[in-house]
C-alpha cells in the first residue's frame, strides 16, 4: 500500500472543479494551495486507514496488539512475563496464529521459522539394534527412540526496530526460553526434546 501525497490528493481536487473560468490550473494559485492543505487532511486520513488495513495481521500488529493477544490467550505459560519487546509480543501472536497443530518434521520446522529460526534442523535418534547397526555408529539405549533435538543457530538475537519497539525497551534481547517452553508444549507425549545451539 502507497500513500497517496498531499499534492496529489491536491491535484484529484482540482478535477473535481466544475469547468470554467473562474478555476484556474497554476500550480502557484491560492486555489492550488488551498486544495493542496485539504489534500493534506486526505493524504493524513489515506495513511492511517493503511495502518488500520495492516492491523488486521496479527504479524503486523502495534496499535491492537493487546487485543490480538487477549483474543490468542496469550501471555500464556510460555512467555517472558514483564520483560517481552513488542516483537516478541507479535512473535508469539504469529507463532498461536500459524501453528496448525501438526506432530511432522515440516510442522515443527515451520513453527521454528515463524519463532526466529529459519535455519533450524531437526535430528532424530534411535535406539541401537543387533544386526542393524554398524561399527562406529552412536550407542543409544531404547529410550532414545523417542529423543529427537533441534538444532538452532549460536542465540537468537531480537534487535530494536524503529517502529516496532516502545520506549524502554532493550536495544537487543538474548534469550530462548520462550521459545522451548512452547516446543516442549508441542512435542509429541513421552517423546524427549533437546536443544543445540551453535556448533555443538
Amino acid at each position: 500500500m502507497g500513500g497517496v501525497t498531499a499534492e496529489e490528493y491536491g491535484r484529484q481536487l482540482a478535477l473535481l472543479l466544475p469547468p470554467g473560468q473562474a478555476w484556474t490550473n497554476d500550480p502557484d494559485s491560492n486555489l492550488a494551495r488551498l486544495l493542496c492543505g485539504l489534500g493534506a487532511s486526505l493524504a493524513r486520513a489515506h495513511r492511517r486507514a493503511d495502518d488500520l488495513f495492516n492491523e488486521t495481521d496479527g504479524g503486523q500488529a502495534f496499535e491492537t496488539l493487546d487485543r490480538w493477544e487477549a483474543q490468542l490467550g496469550l501471555p500464556d505459560n510460555c512467555s517472558v512475563q514483564g520483560s517481552q519487546t513488542i516483537q516478541e509480543r507479535v512473535q508469539a501472536v504469529l507463532a498461536k496464529l500459524l501453528d496448525a497443530g501438526g506432530m511432522s518434521r515440516a510442522d515443527f520446522l515451520a513453527l521454528a521459522e515463524v519463532m526466529g529460526y529459519p535455519n533450524a534442523t531437526i535430528t532424530e535418534f534411535g535406539a541401537r539394534r543387533y544386526g542393524r547397526a554398524r561399527m562406529g555408529e552412536a550407542y543409544g539405549g531404547e529410550d532414545w527412540e523417542n529423543a529427537w533435538q533441534l538444532n538452532l543457530p549460536a542465540s537468537l538475537v531480537i534487535e530494536r526496530r524503529h517502529g516496532r519497539s516502545a520506549m524502554g525497551e532493550p536495544y537487543r534481547v538474548w534469550g530462548d526460553s520462550q521459545f522451548e517452553c512452547v516446543m516442549h508444549k508441542r512435542k509429541p507425549a513421552g517423546s524427549i526434546l533437546t536443544f543445540t545451539y551453535g556448533d555443538n
